[in-house]
């Protein structure tokens, strides 16, 4: 009988490092990820996934049972068979999707010299990679709630997400994320998260109140944003979101010409991790519940 721990661990065998970033090395006895790549992608602890494949630990949540689908590029039918053998119901259909498409991932494995966020329809982060945490700051130690766009953006400013201070020169930004949400509400209407987000920032926020009440609407376009990076100073990049057909998510990528000051600012950032000079590294991403 398959239980979720073979499962995982046929699903970790068959991953080749390479799609998910990680460099291949010769010799590698592991014919696909080891336990503690898997974990570190899943933000779990090692000991955690032992016990699961090992079948110690039967009743995840369904916050870590998205992780690691993510984490194994599971397509849709494979994330829910995750589920049933987690004892949870998958995902409905109606509601918002964080799952992120296997060909999506693979993209953002191969681009990581740029910074680049992957959001689901309600705009939360899903997924990020090391360039975005050295530019924008490391958003793994943010509850999943504070990795919201939208509520960023409505009730912190349009700094929303980032450590660093951002200079938007996009003021179409808020009624764009209003009118994403609107969308969403009309492509996912049994999704009780999005209906509660909609109310909790109509109550919290008069601009986004104001918007959704006057039927705000506005598209994403390619805009200039300029980060106050503390090591390097300011780094003005195109910021760029872009869709994937046949999928809820988005992705949102940071760029400069090459050649330019602003590019060399991105490469030694990239290169460091963003660390200031003596400071400690960035947190550790918390593990979800383990319940």
């Amino acid at each position: 009988m398959e239980t979720l721990g073979t499962a995982l661990r046929r699903w970790r065998d068959r991953l080749s490092p390479l799609d998910v970033g990680l460099p291949g090395r010769a010799g590698r006895r592991a014919a696909g990820l080891r336990r503690e790549e898997l974990a570190d992608l899943a933000g779990l602890s090692v000991d955690y996934v032992v016990r699961l494949e090992q079948g110690r630990a039967t009743s995840p949540s369904a916050q870590v049972v998205a992780s690691l689908t993510r984490a194994l590029q599971l397509d849709r039918a494979e994330r829910d068979h995750a589920y049933r053998l987690a004892g949870l119901l998958p995902p409905a259909d109606g509601t918002v999707s964080h799952h992120v498409p296997a060909g999506v991932q693979r993209v953002l494995a191969r681009l990581q010299e740029f910074p680049v966020g992957v959001f689901g329809a309600d705009w939360t982060l899903l997924s990020w990679t090391p360039a975005w945490t050295a530019l924008i700051g490391n958003p793994a130690g943010l509850e999943p709630g504070g990795r919201n766009l939208v509520r960023a953006v409505f009730t912190e400013g349009p700094d929303g997400l980032a450590r660093w201070p951002v200079r938007h020169a996009d003021a179409g930004l808020p009624a764009a994320l209003v009118a994403d949400l609107r969308t969403a509400l009309v492509d996912h209407p049994r999704d009780r998260g999005l209906h509660d987000l909609v109310e909790e920032l109509r109550r919290d926020s008069p601009e986004f109140s104001r918007l959704w009440d006057s039927g705000a609407v506005g598209r994403h376009v390619s805009s200039r944003k300029t980060i106050e990076h503390p090591e390097v100073g300011d780094v003005t990049c195109d910021c760029d979101v872009l869709t994937t057909p046949g999928s809820d998510v988005r992705l949102v990528v940071y760029s400069a010409a090459a050649g330019s000051p602003d590019a060399e600012k991105l490469e030694f950032l990239r290169v460091t991790g963003g660390q200031l000079a003596g400071a400690p590294s960035s947190p550790a991403p918390a593990a979800p519940p383990t319940s």
